[in-house]
């Protein structure tokens, strides 16, 4: 499993073997052997591999087949909190009254109807 989404992985980020292999210090030989199956890489290796194809290792491994590190919300939920206007709303959010949230929930349910039409 792992030569493969290696090489799938690969060539989805159009990168040849001897790109790969420069990006993390080894050879095109041995970026092949890992694609074949006939060798294995170190932990160390899988690391690097990871970084350098932008996936994790659980993907890698089999683990999950979600390839991505951090999936498309999260990094949407990221930027919002990282945003410091949004970020000190969020934070002031739970202390709010029950009567505002409610009515914060009324007018966000009115922003998504619009979207929609």
């Amino acid at each position: 499993m792992l030569s493969q989404r290696m090489k799938y992985a690969r060539k989805k980020s159009k990168l040849t073997q001897e790109e790969l292999a420069a990006k993390v210090n080894t050879t095109k030989s041995t970026i092949s052997n890992y694609e074949n199956g006939h060798s294995t890489p170190s932990n160390d290796m899988l690391i690097l591999l990871s970084d350098a194809l932008d996936i994790t290792i659980d993907y890698l491994l089999g683990k999950t087949d979600n390839p991505s590190s951090v999936d498309k919300e999260e990094k949407e939920f990221e930027a919002f909190v990282n945003d410091p206007e949004l970020g000190r709303w969020y934070k002031e959010l739970p202390e709010s009254d029950e009567e505002d949230l409610r009515k914060l929930r009324q007018m966000w349910e009115i922003i998504k109807s619009d979207k929609r039409n």
